[in-house]
């Protein structure tokens, strides 16, 4: 894991989801120029899983198209695939902070 930020939720009422911290697909800013081959550029950290999380119970009836701002994490919006009652997924779709560059 990069890093993490630790906020507090009431473990009594605190719902379980998995949360997914996307990041870059490549690592490289032009993966098919010249003579590279794309699949070198792949970034393996591209993903991030967090299977065992805890929300905020005001979030357990959460449904796709629904989004959120994660405190000091990003927007993450529910999953219109895996998510689903008693199994919540939220998908980072936008990074409140990127330094990434190339």
């Amino acid at each position: 894991m990069k890093g993490a930020t630790i906020h507090w939720v009431d473990a009594a009422t605190a719902v379980d989801a998995e949360v997914r911290l996307y990041d870059n697909l490549f690592t490289d800013a032009e993966p098919d120029a010249g003579d590279k081959n794309f699949l070198d550029c792949l970034n393996p950290s591209s993903l991030e899983a967090l299977p065992h999380a805890k929300v905020e119970a005001g979030l357990a009836g959460a449904e796709a198209p629904a989004s959120f701002q994660f405190l000091r994490q990003g927007y993450f919006c529910v999953d219109n695939k895996d998510s689903a009652p008693g199994h919540l997924v939220f998908n980072r779709s936008v990074n409140l902070k990127d330094s990434f560059k190339f």
